[in-house]
């Protein structure tokens, strides 16, 4: 089994995390600041949702084919992750007040809703340009068959821990209305990494170089022949697409859930202990993977996340939730970590960072799009309700938990067909080293 230079893990680890900590100020946090201190119209945040996933995938496939014909990485990342640091500071410069002294009052939320549009289409641009593309594109150059399911389960882990920083260290911020210092924290943050990643990530001599032109390398990515000359890659992305959108059928909903449906106030405590369990079973799975090999261990994780999504539909109180809930969060782990590190093994080596456009598209774009709809729907269809300071509200029911089952279900078809790809490509042991054929360009012909 191969092994990484304390180096390379620094750069893993202090990069990846990072990266996930600013993710998840603007999936989580963002939201909040727009309907705290701007507006509460639902209309504002979908847009700002909608047009922040275009631009991300948008980024993550013109900055992957662009560091693939560059030909390294580092810079990419480096100069990135200090770009993205400064336009998470800006969000702390958009205020309906500063706007209104500059356009009439009446124009000023509307003014406010434009500018963190844009600046969140910006930051998502350069954050999916540094981090999805040329980051993760990174990880694969410099990682192996044998060691993709420790570094994997590694990564994997990370927006859990991120999301438990946020929520210890810097949410107290957010309670206090001292957004501007916020951002500006999490921006400064994350441009000291970026300044970090230039002496931690070193290019690959062995990086193989696209020569074809960057918008045949993008386009190649979705054309019949690159799908035809490499099965097993969009079976697997296929696969983490489905999860993807299983697991948002109920996690945009669960924290409503959680207080409102079963009126758990120590909700706090229930994310934290499930977190960190997830997180240590995920770290130990890595190894596991490795071992017993990605392909093998898929169904095996889903199962383990569909029984505790089953799971939470009847758990009611603190400790069954608990339970439940480590049980789901270290099976989605687990897939995701497997699953991830299986797209590693199958992406061609001249197209590392163009394929990390189409890995956006099945692990952010669609998951994001579908599955809260779904799980909206499910909600709709419920009709259960709870009383808030005289208001009727509508509210998520255990329901979620079967759909997103449902969905999860769905997973194992492009799974079991990988199986058999896999046994076709390579009959007897099974390692992830098979050849890939190039995806920017047309396959040879025979």
């Amino acid at each position: 089994m191969s092994t990484l230079t304390p180096r390379v893990w620094w750069a893993i680890v202090v990069v990846g995390f990072v990266g996930q900590v600013a993710w998840t100020i603007e999936n989580l946090y963002l939201n909040l600041f727009v309907y705290r201190t701007i507006t509460d119209d639902p209309t504002a945040i979908a847009v700002m949702v909608a047009v922040s996933a275009v631009s991300a995938t948008t980024a993550a496939f013109v900055v992957g084919a662009w560091s693939d014909r560059a030909g390294r990485r580092r810079a990419f990342i480096a100069v990135g992750y200090v770009l993205w640091g400064l336009a998470t500071m800006a969000f702390g410069l958009v205020s309906v007040d500063v706007l209104a002294q500059v356009v009439p009052l009446a124009s000023a939320v509307a003014a406010a809703v434009v500018a963190v549009v844009v600046v969140d289409a910006v930051m998502s641009f350069l954050g999916a340009g540094a981090n999805d593309a040329t980051f993760n594109a990174w990880v694969t150059d410099v990682t192996q068959a044998g060691n993709r399911g420790r570094v994997e389960s590694v990564l994997a882990v990370m927006p859990l821990l991120s999301m438990l920083l946020v929520f210890g260290a810097l949410d107290p911020l957010t309670q206090a209305g001292e957004w501007s210092l916020f951002f500006l924290l999490v921006g400064a943050v994350v441009v000291v990494a970026g300044l970090a990643s230039w002496g931690l990530v070193r290019d690959t001599p062995e990086h193989t170089r696209q020569h074809a032109g960057m918008l045949r390398a993008m386009l190649g990515t979705v054309r019949p022949a690159a799908v035809r000359a490499n099965p097993r890659l969009y079976l697997t992305l296929a696969t983490l697409g489905l999860v993807g959108i299983s697991s948002q059928v109920m996690l945009p909903y669960l924290l409503i859930y959680l207080q409102n449906y079963l009126r758990i106030d120590a909700y706090a405590v229930v994310l934290a202990v499930v977190l960190l369990g997830a997180s240590v079973v995920g770290v130990l799975g890595g190894r596991v993977i490795d071992r017993v090999g990605k392909v093998r261990f898929m169904p095996l994780a889903v199962v383990v996340y569909l029984a505790g999504l089953l799971a939470m539909v009847p758990a009611r109180d603190l400790v069954p939730v608990i339970g439940a809930g480590m049980v789901l969060m270290s099976g989605f782990i687990l897939v995701l970590a497997a699953v991830a590190a299986a797209v590693r093994d199958y992406t061609p080596l001249d197209s590392v960072g163009a394929v990390q456009g189409l890995r956006m598209v099945f692990y952010v774009l669609a998951p994001m799009v579908i599955g809260p709809f779904i799980g909206a729907a499910v909600i709709r269809g419920a009709d259960t309700y709870y009383e808030d300071l005289g208001q009727v509200r509508q509210v998520p029911t255990p329901a979620i938990f079967v759909a997103a089952a449902v969905v999860g279900v769905l997973a194992l078809v492009p799974m079991l067909a990988l199986q058999r790809a896999e046994l076709r490509a390579r009959p007897g042991p099974t390692g992830a080293e098979g050849r890939v054929a190039p995806v920017g360009d047309l396959p040879p012909r025979p």
